[in-house]
């Protein structure tokens, strides 16, 4: 089918552990994959398909992994439109900055033209005892969507 490069950033390893899970299940579908935790930007092909996958801490921030690669981002303003991705964040509900992370990196992959594929999955610890199990579920509309794109 086609390649799909996952970037993950984890303060605690939830999301890490995530992108792991759904390399696999995208190699069942057919796909390669490429797992990059907190990668720089210059390591990044800056076209294709990305699935983002972060946790979030604190305010609402990314995790010290992944907080470099949105500030080269911000500062390099590289041309996105080449790229289509999916998005998910991991978090908790009872904090007002809920999947911050994720929406930071959407709103600037969005600005830099990249195209996202499907809507933001957004885990709540509070809800979901098993991330993988809902992530997946996610993954195979996710699946179906791309395919068109």
């Amino acid at each position: 089918m086609s390649h799909i490069t996952l970037i993950s950033g984890s303060t605690l390893g939830n999301a890490e552990d995530i992108a792991k899970y759904l390399s696999k299940q995208l190699n069942i579908f057919g796909f390669t994959t490429k797992i990059m935790h907190g990668p720089k930007l210059n390591e990044l092909v800056l076209n294709g398909k990305w699935l983002v996958i972060t946790s979030t801490y604190g305010s609402g921030e990314l995790p010290k992994n992944l907080q470099p690669l949105l500030e080269e981002i911000k500062q390099q303003k590289p041309n996105l439109s080449q790229i289509h991705f999916g998005a998910i964040g991991l978090g908790d509900s009872s904090y007002d900055y809920f999947c911050g992370a994720i929406k930071k990196i959407n709103q600037e992959l969005l600005r830099l033209g990249a195209k996202r594929i499907g809507q933001i999955l957004k885990i709540d610890a509070l809800k979901y005892s098993s991330p993988r199990n809902y992530a997946e579920k996610w993954l195979v509309n996710w699946i179906q969507l791309h395919t068109t794109k």
